[in-house]
């Protein structure tokens, strides 16, 4: 499947891909659209949007004060060990007042904001920032079972 998202991918927009590829989708691929164009090429791609807060049509997306990242493991259904303390980490570091909800949350963000002024592509940010959330996962997976 496609999935589609607004470009300068960040925090949020590299934790969907993760999460999606992990537990949902292991073929996916991921485009990185102009927020304006984002609807007209989901439907041009049939592409699934996600984490396009401005834009109501799309589903998987910032619900209340939770990050997209928890719409994809709410809608999913995925309940895989781990995933709850990570979404938490997650939300911390990508919504603005929610930094209370995990500790790890302002080095994720950090790590993020490093990624984005190294100015790495779209591409390049998942494929650097995977490894940091396949180590997040595990770090929280630990957590959760202690």
């Amino acid at each position: 499947m496609k999935w589609i998202t607004r470009k300068n991918i960040k925090v949020d927009r590299v934790a969907c891909p993760w999460l999606i590829r992990r537990f949902v989708d292991a073929q996916a691929q991921f485009l990185f659209v102009e927020e304006g164009r984002l609807l007209e090429t989901a439907a041009r791609e049939q592409a699934i949007p996600f984490d396009a807060p401005r834009l109501t049509e799309v589903k998987l997306n910032h619900r209340g004060e939770r990050c997209s990242f928890e719409a994809i493991i709410e809608d999913y259904r995925l309940n895989a060990p781990g995933l709850r303390k990570l979404a938490a980490i997650v939300r911390a570091a990508d919504v603005q007042g929610q930094e209370h909800a995990a500790a790890e949350g302002p080095g994720l963000r950090a790590i993020a904001e490093g990624f984005a002024a190294l100015g790495l592509s779209d591409e390049q940010r998942l494929e650097k920032g995977f490894p940091v959330y396949d180590a997040l996962y595990e770090y929280a997976r630990r957590a959760e079972s202690k």
